[in-house]
């Protein structure tokens, strides 16, 4: 195996971090040359991302190594996340994780197995095992790369944590070698007034920031006049060498007259303040444009621990007559920067145009539980669901109800209800909870019914309403038809879909005995190796049933063939 033992270059920004590292303990956990699909820290839906994606060179199946001595402590199959994933604690206090696999070594493969086949169910839930079960070896195959779970392609996915606090770490401190001489990209500035009375070009308005790129890694903006409390915010990504993909930057610094005023990195974080991200973002503009501007300021209720050296939380007051220069800084993990200048200056006058206030029939005390009720449908928000205060709109026509716009981040989720009583028997069985957010595609929301009413819970605000689905699931059988010799053939596929409320749950089963299909829910295939069961004689009866989030269901049969 070509051992790609870790060698990392100490760079000035990250040495104190770099420092309490070990650099050398770790090895690769693959035998190919490092590009980075995904890097820590970067900015997901609701999420930051919790290691690094390594490329795989587009396949599936590559040999994925221990990086370290150690045992195999969990082990987890699920349907979206992680897919396949393997933990292995090392006796050095960390833990490092494996994602998206296709298969486990064959020892680990049996075993999963035997409690899949004993659940009859794909999915396995966290299984924990003990130091003496699986001990694993430095550079021992423990798995093959794959694309399971919630992957968008081929890839690994790989993550170091502390194991006595699961704090995630950034793997690139541990030595993890990547070729990266490119500087970050910024893409966008936009400048916030913070206060009632701020203003910015005499708006109390966000506003965009044009940026003149003036040199590689280097911009600046034309003069700005304002006046108030103010921050900033930078839509940024950071590009590796020999890779394509748009990744996150590192750390992201504000100097105001030379002083630093803000700064964070994504050295390490918990999965418990994840979901602060939403208020790391500009989050309306997330949702209607989809592109994430970074604040370099900090919200009252944002938990995160990324931040150092804030001065009054990286927000700036603006005094008039006075002038500031402000620089911000972006950096990918080895230190190449990108930056920008500005010049502030601090003016007022009698004019301010303000955007109008937000009142609405329905207002949000954050720290109250709140109910409110519109025709046949129910909200009811506990205590601290929103981050402040805020005014709803809460509208209900034509069966439709619109709970405000999507553009504010939840802490907590909601209840949304909506009373059914005047439906019958057989319309209530076929009716769920659908989310409007994409017109064309209305999408299914978890829908527990009760005999008067349906209800979900969610943390996503926007327009849901009641869909029916009265159709019944698809199933297309690939590559194999009816009463077909199938013997040199390594698996059965079957692909099944569902044009309305989507696919639930499937079983399948061979001469009346339960199969593991595993399912690839990007093709919608249903994927049966031979080699998962000995079958006795050459005659067989395939048998799958498919139910949808309703419970249509569909069934589909056919006979093979297969030598002994």
């Amino acid at each position: 195996m070509k051992q790609l033992l870790f060698t990392l270059v100490l760079y000035s920004f990250a040495t104190f971090s770099q420092k309490k590292y070990p650099t050398e303990y770790f090895q690769s956990p693959v035998d190919i040359p490092i590009l980075l699909a995904g890097t820590f820290g970067e900015l997901r839906s609701n999420h930051f991302h919790a290691g690094v994606d390594i490329k795989t060179e587009g396949k599936e199946g590559l040999k994925v190594y221990a990086v370290a001595e150690g045992y195999v402590s969990r082990i987890k199959v699920q349907q979206f996340g992680y897919g396949k994933a393997i933990y292995i604690t090392h006796p050095n206090g960390y833990t490092s994780v494996c994602g998206h696999l296709s298969a486990f070594k064959d020892e680990i493969e049996s075993y999963i197995q035997k409690i899949q086949y004993k659940k009859e169910s794909y999915e396995t839930g966290n299984i924990y095992l003990k130091k003496d079960e699986f001990p694993i070896k430095k550079g021992e195959v423990i798995a093959f790369s794959g694309d399971t779970g919630g992957s968008g392609g081929p890839h690994l996915h790989f993550e170091i944590r502390d194991t006595s606090t699961e704090k995630i770490i950034n793997p690139l401190f541990f030595g993890l070698q990547v070729a990266d001489d490119l500087a970050p990209t910024v893409n966008a500035l936009q400048a916030y007034p913070l206060a009632n009375d701020a203003r910015i070009y005499q708006q109390n308005n966000t506003t965009k920031i044009p940026l003149k790129k003036i040199g590689k890694g280097q911009y600046t903006t034309g003069r700005i006049f304002a006046y108030g409390l103010i921050g900033f915010g930078i839509s940024a990504y950071d590009q590796l060498n020999g890779a394509t993909n748009k990744n996150g930057i590192y750390s992201l610094e504000m100097l105001v007259n030379g002083k630093r005023h803000y700064y964070h990195d994504v050295e390490t974080f918990s999965f418990s303040e994840s979901k602060f991200l939403n208020l790391l973002i500009d989050y309306a503009h997330y949702k209607k444009y989809s592109s994430k501007i970074q604040k370099l300021f900090k919200e009252e209720k944002n938990r995160l621990s990324i931040y150092q050296s804030l001065v009054d939380n990286g927000k700036i007051d603006i005094q008039e007559g006075l002038s500031y220069a402000i620089e911000i800084i972006v950096k990918d993990f080895k230190g190449n920067q990108s930056s920008i200048q500005i010049a502030v200056i601090g003016q007022s006058n009698n004019t301010l145009l303000k955007k109008e206030k937000d009142t609405t029939n329905f207002k949000i005390i954050a720290e109250n539980f709140q109910k409110f009720k519109e025709k046949n449908v129910t909200v009811a928000f506990p205590k601290n669901t929103f981050y402040k205060d805020t005014f709803l709109d809460f509208l209900v026509e034509d069966g439709v109800a619109k709970v405000h716009e999507p553009t504010i981040p939840l802490d907590k989720s909601y209840t949304l209800t909506f009373d059914v009583s005047k439906y019958s028997a057989l319309e209530k069985e076929q009716l769920y909870i659908a989310n409007l957010e994409y017109q064309k595609y209305p999408r299914y929301v978890y829908t527990r019914k009760k005999d008067s009413t349906f209800y979900t819970t969610t943390k996503t605000l926007g327009t849901y309403t009641l869909k029916k689905d009265s159709l019944s699931p698809e199933i297309k059988m690939l590559f194999i038809n009816d009463k077909q010799w199938v013997s040199k053939s390594k698996t059965l596929k079957v692909k099944i879909s569902d044009a309305d409320s989507g696919i639930n749950s499937w079983r399948a089963t061979i001469d009346g005995k339960w199969i593991l299909m595993q399912y690839n829910h990007k093709k919608r295939v249903l994927t049966y190796n031979f080699n998962d069961k000995k079958l006795f004689g050459s005659k067989h009866l395939f048998k799958i049933i498919v139910s949808d989030n309703v419970g249509n269901t569909s069934e589909h049969a056919l006979t093979f063939f297969r030598k002994i």
